[in-house]
C-alpha cells in the first residue's frame, strides 16, 4: 500500500473547499427562499399558504438527486446553459428551502400569542410586530435546529458528484480510480466530513442548552 502523493492530497483538499463553498451557497440560497416560504405559510392569505405547503411537500417528497438532475439536465433542455456548480447550488437551495421553511414556520408559530397581542395593544403594525417582537424570539428558537440541519447540508453536497461537480466525495473517487486505494482514501474522506460536521453538531447542542429550547 502506497501513501497518497502531495498533489493528490491537494486535490482532495481542493474538493473539500468546494464542499464548503457549495454548503454555504445552499444555506444562503435555501435560507432566503425558506424564509419567504415560512412567512407565507404563517401570514400569507389562504391560497398562498396552500401553495407554500404544496411546495414543501413536493420538494420534501422528491429525492435530492432528482432535483440536482432537473437543474443540470432540465434547464439546458429549456435553452438555459448552466454550469455544474450553479446547478448544484440551485438544486440544493431548493431542497434546503423546503426544510428550513418548515423549521422556521414552526419556530415563528411557537412565539407565544400573548407577545403578539401585547404588540398589537401598543399599536404596532404587522411589520413592526414581525421585526421587533416575533423574529427576535423565533430566531432563538430556530438557531439550534438550523445549525443542526447544516450538518445535513454538508453531507448532501456529496450528491453533486452525480452531475459532474468535483467536491470532496467526487475528488476521492477520482483519486481512487488512479491509485486503487479505496480504504485509505474513503477513510480520509470520512474523517474530513467528520471534521466539518462534528463541530456543527456540538455547536447545535450547546445552542440548544443555552437557549433552553427543550424547556420552553
Amino acid at each position: 500500500m502506497t501513501s497518497l502523493s502531495l498533489p493528490q492530497l491537494q486535490f482532495l483538499l481542493h474538493g473539500l473547499a468546494w464542499t464548503v463553498l457549495l454548503s454555504l451557497m445552499a444555506f444562503a440560497g435555501g435560507g432566503l427562499l425558506g424564509f419567504v416560504v415560512a412567512i407565507v405559510r404563517v401570514y400569507g392569505p389562504g391560497g398562498s399558504r396552500h401553495l407554500a405547503m404544496l411546495y414543501i411537500k413536493l420538494v420534501q417528497g422528491t429525492p435530492l438527486l432528482v432535483l440536482l438532475s432537473l437543474a443540470f439536465f432540465g434547464l439546458p433542455a429549456m435553452g438555459l446553459n448552466i454550469e455544474p456548480l450553479t446547478a448544484a447550488g440551485l438544486g440544493l437551495s431548493v431542497y434546503v428551502s423546503a426544510y428550513l421553511g418548515e423549521i422556521w414556520r414552526g419556530c415563528i408559530q411557537s412565539v407565544p400569542a400573548t407577545q403578539v397581542e401585547a404588540a398589537e395593544c401598543l399599536a404596532l403594525n404587522w411589520g413592526q410586530r414581525l421585526v421587533h417582537v416575533v423574529l427576535p424570539q423565533a430566531i432563538k428558537i430556530a438557531t439550534p435546529p438550523t445549525v443542526g440541519f447544516m450538518v445535513q447540508i454538508v453531507k448532501n453536497t456529496s450528491l453533486a458528484s452525480a452531475i459532474g461537480f468535483v467536491e470532496l466525495a467526487r475528488a476521492g473517487q477520482v483519486i481512487n480510480n488512479a491509485t486503487f486505494q479505496p480504504f485509505v482514501i474513503f477513510v480520509l474522506i470520512a474523517a474530513l466530513y467528520f471534521a466539518l460536521c462534528y463541530p456543527l453538531s456540538v455547536w447545535s447542542r450547546r445552542l440548544e442548552r443555552k437557549f433552553n429550547v427543550a424547556h420552553r
